[in-house]
Protein backbone atom coordinates (compact mmCIF):
# COMPACT_ATOMS: atom_id res chain seq x y z
CA UNK A 1 0.00 0.00 0.00
CA UNK A 2 1.39 3.69 -0.64
CA UNK A 3 2.26 6.42 1.39
CA UNK A 4 -1.06 8.38 0.65
CA UNK A 5 -3.46 5.26 0.98
CA UNK A 6 -2.11 4.25 4.19
CA UNK A 7 -2.49 7.91 5.41
CA UNK A 8 -5.94 8.10 3.97
CA UNK A 9 -7.11 4.89 5.26
CA UNK A 10 -5.49 6.25 8.80
CA UNK A 11 -7.70 9.16 8.66
CA UNK A 12 -10.57 6.70 7.64
CA UNK A 13 -9.42 4.63 11.10
CA UNK A 14 -9.66 8.02 12.98
CA UNK A 15 -12.81 9.34 11.88
CA UNK A 16 -14.51 6.09 12.38
CA UNK A 17 -12.97 5.85 15.86
CA UNK A 18 -14.28 9.48 16.60
CA UNK A 19 -17.55 9.56 15.17
CA UNK A 20 -17.94 6.23 17.77
CA UNK A 21 -16.78 7.92 20.32
CA UNK A 22 -19.16 10.94 20.20
CA UNK A 23 -22.13 8.70 19.20
CA UNK A 24 -22.06 6.56 22.31
CA UNK A 25 -21.16 10.14 24.01
CA UNK A 26 -24.51 11.45 22.67
CA UNK A 27 -26.34 7.76 23.51
CA UNK A 28 -25.18 8.33 27.32
CA UNK A 29 -26.54 11.84 27.43
CA UNK A 30 -29.91 10.73 26.22
CA UNK A 31 -29.91 8.51 29.13
CA UNK A 32 -28.71 10.66 31.60
CA UNK A 33 -28.93 14.24 31.05
CA UNK A 34 -26.96 15.94 32.84
CA UNK A 35 -26.34 18.73 34.97
CA UNK A 36 -30.18 16.82 36.91
CA UNK A 37 -32.77 18.52 35.27
CA UNK A 38 -34.41 21.38 37.23
CA UNK A 39 -37.77 23.17 36.63
CA UNK A 40 -37.24 26.12 38.07
CA UNK A 41 -34.69 28.58 37.86
CA UNK A 42 -36.66 31.50 40.02
CA UNK A 43 -33.72 31.73 42.66
CA UNK A 44 -31.38 31.96 40.04
CA UNK A 45 -33.49 35.10 38.29
CA UNK A 46 -33.71 36.32 41.66
CA UNK A 47 -29.33 36.00 42.08
CA UNK A 48 -28.95 37.86 38.87
CA UNK A 49 -31.24 41.31 38.75
CA UNK A 50 -28.54 42.38 40.51
CA UNK A 51 -27.19 44.83 37.72
CA UNK A 52 -24.13 45.32 39.73
CA UNK A 53 -22.83 41.32 39.58
CA UNK A 54 -23.86 41.46 36.08
CA UNK A 55 -21.30 43.93 35.58
CA UNK A 56 -19.40 42.52 37.93
CA UNK A 57 -19.26 39.24 35.79
CA UNK A 58 -18.44 41.25 32.96
CA UNK A 59 -15.21 42.94 34.09
CA UNK A 60 -14.18 39.50 34.93
CA UNK A 61 -13.78 38.66 31.58
CA UNK A 62 -13.01 42.24 29.89
CA UNK A 63 -11.27 44.53 32.51
CA UNK A 64 -10.64 47.36 29.75
CA UNK A 65 -14.04 47.38 27.78
CA UNK A 66 -16.81 49.69 28.90
CA UNK A 67 -19.44 47.58 30.01
CA UNK A 68 -22.33 46.52 27.96
CA UNK A 69 -25.34 43.92 28.24
CA UNK A 70 -26.09 43.44 24.54
CA UNK A 71 -23.58 40.36 23.77
CA UNK A 72 -23.51 37.86 21.71
CA UNK A 73 -22.77 34.65 23.67
CA UNK A 74 -22.26 31.01 22.67
CA UNK A 75 -22.74 27.87 25.36
CA UNK A 76 -21.13 25.25 23.98
CA UNK A 77 -22.79 21.62 25.15
CA UNK A 78 -25.27 23.75 27.16
CA UNK A 79 -26.88 20.58 28.98
CA UNK A 80 -30.05 20.61 30.49
CA UNK A 81 -30.18 24.48 31.85
CA UNK A 82 -27.27 26.53 31.23
CA UNK A 83 -28.01 28.42 28.39
CA UNK A 84 -31.83 29.00 29.70
CA UNK A 85 -29.60 30.54 32.96
CA UNK A 86 -27.47 32.56 30.56
CA UNK A 87 -30.21 33.95 29.21
CA UNK A 88 -31.98 34.85 32.29
CA UNK A 89 -28.43 36.52 33.01
CA UNK A 90 -28.32 38.53 30.72
CA UNK A 91 -31.93 39.42 29.10
CA UNK A 92 -30.37 42.19 26.99
CA UNK A 93 -27.86 39.44 25.10
CA UNK A 94 -28.49 37.32 22.52
CA UNK A 95 -27.56 33.63 23.46
CA UNK A 96 -27.21 30.46 21.49
CA UNK A 97 -27.02 27.30 22.73
CA UNK A 98 -26.03 23.94 21.30
CA UNK A 99 -25.93 20.64 22.80
CA UNK A 100 -25.65 16.78 21.18
CA UNK A 101 -28.45 15.28 23.60
CA UNK A 102 -31.87 15.80 22.32
CA UNK A 103 -32.96 15.16 25.60
CA UNK A 104 -31.28 18.47 26.86
CA UNK A 105 -32.07 20.35 23.76
CA UNK A 106 -35.75 19.55 25.06
CA UNK A 107 -35.20 20.51 28.74
CA UNK A 108 -34.06 23.71 27.38
CA UNK A 109 -36.57 24.39 24.99
CA UNK A 110 -39.07 23.57 28.07
CA UNK A 111 -36.95 26.58 30.39
CA UNK A 112 -37.27 28.84 27.73
CA UNK A 113 -41.08 28.69 26.98
CA UNK A 114 -41.81 28.58 30.80
CA UNK A 115 -39.45 31.96 31.17
CA UNK A 116 -40.11 33.66 28.20
CA UNK A 117 -36.79 33.55 26.69
CA UNK A 118 -36.92 35.39 23.05
CA UNK A 119 -33.67 36.08 23.47
CA UNK A 120 -32.46 32.36 23.68
CA UNK A 121 -32.07 30.13 20.38
CA UNK A 122 -31.12 26.22 20.91
CA UNK A 123 -29.88 23.87 18.43
CA UNK A 124 -29.57 20.11 18.74
CA UNK A 125 -25.58 20.77 17.36
CA UNK A 126 -22.10 19.19 18.34
CA UNK A 127 -19.32 21.34 19.62
CA UNK A 128 -17.13 20.18 16.39
CA UNK A 129 -19.47 22.07 14.08
CA UNK A 130 -19.85 25.66 15.41
CA UNK A 131 -18.85 27.03 12.52
CA UNK A 132 -22.69 25.59 10.99
CA UNK A 133 -24.04 28.15 13.26
CA UNK A 134 -22.65 31.29 10.39
CA UNK A 135 -21.92 34.25 13.30
CA UNK A 136 -19.46 34.72 15.76
CA UNK A 137 -19.59 35.80 19.43
CA UNK A 138 -19.01 37.95 21.77
CA UNK A 139 -18.37 34.81 24.70
CA UNK A 140 -18.09 31.44 24.36
CA UNK A 141 -18.92 29.49 27.43
CA UNK A 142 -17.84 25.82 27.27
CA UNK A 143 -17.28 24.29 30.49
CA UNK A 144 -17.19 20.43 31.49
CA UNK A 145 -17.70 19.44 27.86
CA UNK A 146 -14.46 19.48 25.91
CA UNK A 147 -13.06 16.67 28.24
CA UNK A 148 -15.32 14.52 26.94
CA UNK A 149 -14.85 14.85 23.38
CA UNK A 150 -13.29 12.22 21.11
CA UNK A 151 -10.99 14.70 19.73
CA UNK A 152 -10.87 17.97 22.30
CA UNK A 153 -8.58 19.92 20.04
CA UNK A 154 -11.05 19.78 17.08
CA UNK A 155 -13.68 20.83 19.47
CA UNK A 156 -11.46 24.01 21.00
CA UNK A 157 -10.69 24.84 16.91
CA UNK A 158 -14.21 24.75 16.43
CA UNK A 159 -15.36 27.28 19.18
CA UNK A 160 -11.70 29.86 18.39
CA UNK A 161 -13.60 29.98 15.08
CA UNK A 162 -16.58 31.26 15.81
CA UNK A 163 -14.82 33.86 19.30
CA UNK A 164 -14.86 37.17 17.73
CA UNK A 165 -11.55 38.89 17.50
CA UNK A 166 -11.82 40.97 20.89
CA UNK A 167 -14.07 38.49 22.36
CA UNK A 168 -13.50 36.08 25.67
CA UNK A 169 -13.98 32.52 25.94
CA UNK A 170 -14.81 30.64 29.68
CA UNK A 171 -13.52 27.16 29.50
CA UNK A 172 -13.90 24.70 32.06
CA UNK A 173 -12.07 21.45 31.91
CA UNK A 174 -11.02 18.80 34.42
CA UNK A 175 -7.82 18.30 36.33
CA UNK A 176 -5.78 15.05 36.74
CA UNK A 177 -4.28 14.92 40.27
CA UNK A 178 -7.36 15.87 42.31
CA UNK A 179 -9.58 13.30 40.41
CA UNK A 180 -7.46 10.35 41.15
CA UNK A 181 -9.57 8.72 43.07
CA UNK A 182 -12.32 9.06 40.28
CA UNK A 183 -10.18 7.55 37.62
CA UNK A 184 -9.54 4.47 40.13
CA UNK A 185 -12.65 3.97 40.29
CA UNK A 186 -13.23 4.07 36.75
CA UNK A 187 -10.65 1.42 36.32
CA UNK A 188 -12.76 -0.28 39.01
CA UNK A 189 -15.67 -0.08 36.96
CA UNK A 190 -14.50 -0.83 33.37
CA UNK A 191 -12.63 -4.39 34.96
CA UNK A 192 -15.88 -4.99 36.47
CA UNK A 193 -17.94 -4.78 33.01
CA UNK A 194 -19.95 -2.36 34.87
CA UNK A 195 -22.48 -0.77 32.48
CA UNK A 196 -24.19 2.56 32.68
CA UNK A 197 -27.85 1.14 33.95
CA UNK A 198 -30.00 2.34 36.38
CA UNK A 199 -29.55 -0.78 38.35
CA UNK A 200 -25.55 -0.87 38.26
CA UNK A 201 -25.75 2.47 39.15
CA UNK A 202 -27.71 2.02 42.18
CA UNK A 203 -25.42 -0.87 43.12
CA UNK A 204 -22.38 1.74 42.51
CA UNK A 205 -23.48 4.26 45.20
CA UNK A 206 -24.30 1.25 47.56
CA UNK A 207 -20.60 0.48 47.01
CA UNK A 208 -19.22 3.40 47.53
CA UNK A 209 -20.64 3.97 50.81
CA UNK A 210 -18.52 1.24 51.74
CA UNK A 211 -15.13 2.54 50.73
CA UNK A 212 -12.58 2.30 52.53
CA UNK A 213 -11.00 4.80 55.04
CA UNK A 214 -8.57 6.95 53.59
CA UNK A 215 -9.57 5.88 49.56
CA UNK A 216 -8.47 8.93 47.11
CA UNK A 217 -12.13 9.48 45.96
CA UNK A 218 -13.54 9.54 50.24
CA UNK A 219 -12.90 13.14 50.28
CA UNK A 220 -14.48 14.34 47.36
CA UNK A 221 -18.03 12.49 47.78
CA UNK A 222 -17.79 13.88 51.35
CA UNK A 223 -17.40 17.49 49.31
CA UNK A 224 -19.55 16.60 46.60
CA UNK A 225 -22.93 15.61 47.69
CA UNK A 226 -23.76 15.64 43.86
CA UNK A 227 -22.81 12.36 43.17
CA UNK A 228 -25.68 10.53 45.40
CA UNK A 229 -28.03 11.44 42.42
CA UNK A 230 -27.69 8.58 39.50
CA UNK A 231 -27.01 11.02 36.72
CA UNK A 232 -24.21 12.79 38.84
CA UNK A 233 -22.34 9.19 39.28
CA UNK A 234 -22.78 8.34 35.78
CA UNK A 235 -21.34 11.37 34.62
CA UNK A 236 -18.45 10.65 36.99
CA UNK A 237 -17.78 7.46 36.96
CA UNK A 238 -19.02 5.56 33.76
CA UNK A 239 -19.17 8.34 31.09
CA UNK A 240 -17.79 6.07 27.61
CA UNK A 241 -15.32 9.52 27.44
CA UNK A 242 -12.92 11.53 29.90
CA UNK A 243 -9.50 13.02 30.33
CA UNK A 244 -8.18 15.54 32.20
CA UNK A 245 -5.58 18.27 31.56
CA UNK A 246 -2.79 19.39 34.12
CA UNK A 247 -1.73 22.78 33.97
CA UNK A 248 1.18 22.58 31.31
CA UNK A 249 -0.98 20.07 29.15
CA UNK A 250 -3.71 22.82 29.36
CA UNK A 251 -1.35 25.74 28.32
CA UNK A 252 -0.18 23.58 25.36
CA UNK A 253 -4.30 22.69 24.51
CA UNK A 254 -4.89 26.61 24.41
CA UNK A 255 -1.84 27.66 22.73
CA UNK A 256 -2.37 24.46 19.90
CA UNK A 257 -5.86 26.43 19.45
CA UNK A 258 -4.65 29.51 18.57
CA UNK A 259 -5.85 31.04 21.77
CA UNK A 260 -4.00 32.96 24.79
CA UNK A 261 -4.41 32.37 28.31
CA UNK A 262 -6.56 35.41 29.95
CA UNK A 263 -6.68 35.07 33.93
CA UNK A 264 -7.92 31.67 36.27
CA UNK A 265 -11.73 32.18 36.83
CA UNK A 266 -10.72 31.72 40.80
CA UNK A 267 -6.93 33.18 40.58
CA UNK A 268 -5.86 32.69 44.40
CA UNK A 269 -5.37 29.22 44.63
CA UNK A 270 -3.10 29.28 41.75
CA UNK A 271 -0.87 32.35 43.11
CA UNK A 272 1.94 31.87 44.70
CA UNK A 273 1.12 35.31 46.88
CA UNK A 274 -1.99 33.51 48.75
CA UNK A 275 -2.64 31.35 51.10
CA UNK A 276 -0.08 29.08 52.46
CA UNK A 277 1.81 29.20 49.12
CA UNK A 278 3.13 32.17 49.96
CA UNK A 279 4.53 31.22 53.24
CA UNK A 280 6.19 27.91 52.77
CA UNK A 281 10.11 27.98 52.31
CA UNK A 282 10.01 27.35 48.76
CA UNK A 283 7.72 30.63 48.04
CA UNK A 284 10.71 32.68 46.40
CA UNK A 285 11.70 30.09 44.51
CA UNK A 286 8.56 29.65 42.90
CA UNK A 287 8.01 33.50 42.59
CA UNK A 288 11.55 33.33 40.24
CA UNK A 289 9.45 30.75 37.73
CA UNK A 290 7.61 32.21 34.73
CA UNK A 291 3.73 32.46 35.10
CA UNK A 292 3.07 28.78 33.76
CA UNK A 293 5.63 27.45 35.67
CA UNK A 294 4.45 28.78 38.47
CA UNK A 295 1.25 27.28 38.12
CA UNK A 296 2.47 24.21 37.36
CA UNK A 297 4.43 23.95 40.47
CA UNK A 298 1.04 25.37 42.79
CA UNK A 299 -1.63 22.58 41.40
CA UNK A 300 1.51 19.90 41.77
CA UNK A 301 1.75 21.43 45.77
CA UNK A 302 -1.96 21.80 46.23
CA UNK A 303 -2.30 18.19 44.78
CA UNK A 304 -6.47 18.11 45.00
CA UNK A 305 -7.33 20.60 42.29
CA UNK A 306 -10.44 18.50 39.76
CA UNK A 307 -11.09 21.02 37.33
CA UNK A 308 -8.93 24.48 35.47
CA UNK A 309 -11.59 27.04 35.08
CA UNK A 310 -10.08 29.88 32.65
CA UNK A 311 -10.77 33.29 30.94
CA UNK A 312 -8.81 33.07 26.94
CA UNK A 313 -8.82 35.13 24.15
CA UNK A 314 -7.47 34.96 19.95
CA UNK A 315 -3.99 35.17 19.98
CA UNK A 316 -4.60 37.97 17.17
CA UNK A 317 -7.01 39.99 19.11
CA UNK A 318 -7.40 41.88 21.86
CA UNK A 319 -6.25 40.07 25.01
CA UNK A 320 -3.30 41.70 25.62
CA UNK A 321 -5.53 44.69 26.59
CA UNK A 322 -7.71 42.57 28.96
CA UNK A 323 -4.23 42.71 31.48
CA UNK A 324 -4.51 43.98 35.37
CA UNK A 325 -1.33 45.30 36.08
CA UNK A 326 -0.41 47.68 39.48
CA UNK A 327 2.51 48.94 37.87
CA UNK A 328 2.75 52.71 37.16
CA UNK A 329 -0.18 54.61 37.81
CA UNK A 330 -3.02 53.61 35.71
CA UNK A 331 -4.29 51.29 38.90
CA UNK A 332 -5.45 54.42 40.17
CA UNK A 333 -8.50 54.86 38.01
CA UNK A 334 -9.61 51.26 38.04
CA UNK A 335 -13.33 51.00 39.49
CA UNK A 336 -13.35 48.26 41.92
CA UNK A 337 -16.67 45.98 42.06
CA UNK A 338 -16.83 43.13 44.68
CA UNK A 339 -17.04 39.99 43.25
CA UNK A 340 -20.92 38.61 44.58
CA UNK A 341 -19.60 35.58 46.68
CA UNK A 342 -17.05 37.69 49.30
CA UNK A 343 -18.38 37.85 52.43
CA UNK A 344 -16.28 39.94 55.38
CA UNK A 345 -16.19 38.44 58.87
CA UNK A 346 -15.75 40.51 62.23
CA UNK A 347 -16.00 37.77 65.02
CA UNK A 348 -13.03 35.01 65.91
CA UNK A 349 -10.39 37.43 63.96
CA UNK A 350 -6.74 36.55 63.73
CA UNK A 351 -4.47 38.93 66.07
CA UNK A 352 -4.31 42.54 64.47
CA UNK A 353 -7.41 42.11 62.03
CA UNK A 354 -10.30 44.09 61.95
CA UNK A 355 -11.86 41.89 59.42
CA UNK A 356 -11.25 38.77 57.03
CA UNK A 357 -12.46 38.34 54.10
CA UNK A 358 -13.32 35.42 52.12
CA UNK A 359 -14.59 34.07 48.30
CA UNK A 360 -17.35 31.46 49.75
CA UNK A 361 -16.54 29.55 46.24
CA UNK A 362 -12.88 29.35 47.08
CA UNK A 363 -12.69 25.00 48.33
CA UNK A 364 -8.89 25.72 49.74
CA UNK A 365 -9.16 26.81 53.79
CA UNK A 366 -6.04 28.40 53.65
CA UNK A 367 -7.67 31.12 51.25
CA UNK A 368 -8.94 33.89 53.47
CA UNK A 369 -7.81 37.63 53.77
CA UNK A 370 -6.98 39.61 56.72
CA UNK A 371 -7.46 43.59 56.66
CA UNK A 372 -6.52 45.82 58.92
CA UNK A 373 -8.56 48.66 60.41
CA UNK A 374 -7.15 51.26 57.81
CA UNK A 375 -7.68 48.72 55.36
CA UNK A 376 -11.02 47.98 55.84
CA UNK A 377 -12.04 51.78 55.61
CA UNK A 378 -10.92 51.62 52.23
CA UNK A 379 -12.64 48.35 51.40
CA UNK A 380 -16.13 49.82 52.79
CA UNK A 381 -15.47 52.55 50.31
CA UNK A 382 -15.82 50.10 47.76
CA UNK A 383 -19.10 50.87 45.85
CA UNK A 384 -18.96 49.75 42.59
CA UNK A 385 -18.72 53.65 41.21
CA UNK A 386 -15.83 55.01 42.49
CA UNK A 387 -12.37 54.41 41.03
CA UNK A 388 -9.25 53.84 43.54
CA UNK A 389 -8.42 57.25 43.82
CA UNK A 390 -11.48 58.76 44.89
CA UNK A 391 -11.83 56.11 47.52
CA UNK A 392 -8.34 56.87 48.54
CA UNK A 393 -9.00 60.58 48.83
CA UNK A 394 -12.38 59.77 50.72
CA UNK A 395 -10.48 57.83 53.40
CA UNK A 396 -7.12 59.51 53.39
CA UNK A 397 -5.55 60.57 56.28
CA UNK A 398 -3.99 64.78 55.76
CA UNK A 399 -0.82 63.24 58.28
CA UNK A 400 0.04 60.02 56.42
CA UNK A 401 -1.16 60.73 52.43
CA UNK A 402 2.24 58.79 51.40
CA UNK A 403 1.33 55.88 53.66
CA UNK A 404 -2.38 55.56 52.70
CA UNK A 405 -1.34 55.69 48.52
CA UNK A 406 1.05 52.89 49.25
CA UNK A 407 -1.21 51.02 51.31
CA UNK A 408 -3.66 51.28 49.13
CA UNK A 409 -1.64 49.84 46.02
CA UNK A 410 -0.73 46.71 48.09
CA UNK A 411 -4.58 46.04 49.02
CA UNK A 412 -6.32 46.51 45.74
CA UNK A 413 -4.05 44.43 44.48
CA UNK A 414 -4.39 41.45 46.75
CA UNK A 415 -7.99 41.76 46.76
CA UNK A 416 -7.79 41.30 43.63
CA UNK A 417 -5.14 38.13 44.09
CA UNK A 418 -7.53 36.89 46.56
CA UNK A 419 -10.43 37.23 43.60
CA UNK A 420 -12.22 39.39 46.17
CA UNK A 421 -13.03 42.21 43.76
CA UNK A 422 -12.52 42.29 39.46
CA UNK A 423 -11.92 45.76 37.94
CA UNK A 424 -13.26 48.07 35.91
CA UNK A 425 -10.54 49.56 34.17
CA UNK A 426 -12.16 50.89 30.53
CA UNK A 427 -11.83 54.09 31.73
CA UNK A 428 -8.44 56.31 31.89
CA UNK A 429 -7.77 58.30 35.11
CA UNK A 430 -8.64 61.31 35.23
CA UNK A 431 -5.59 63.66 34.26
CA UNK A 432 -4.44 60.92 31.59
Amino acid sequence: MGRSKRCLAYRKDIFTKSAGVADDVREFYERYPYPRPIDSLDKYQRLWQDPQRRRADFHLFWPSRSFKEDQSILIAGCGTSQAAKHALRWPQAQVTGIDCSAVSVQRTEELKRKYKLNNLQIRQLALERAGELETTFDQIVCTGVLHHLADPDAGISALGSVLKPDGAMHLMVYAPYGRSGIYMLQDFCRRLGIQATDGEIRDLIGALSALPPGHPLESLLSHAPDFRHEAALADALLHPQDRAYSVPQLFDFIEKAGLIFGRWVRQAPYSVHCGVIEKIPQACRIAQLSLPEQYAAIELFRGTMVRHSVVVYRNNGGGDLQQVSFAGDAWLGYVPMRMSDTICIQDRLPPGAAAVLINQTHTYTDLFLPISSAEKQLFDAIDGARSISEIVERTQSSSHPTMNLDLARALFERLWSYDQVVYDASQPQKGD
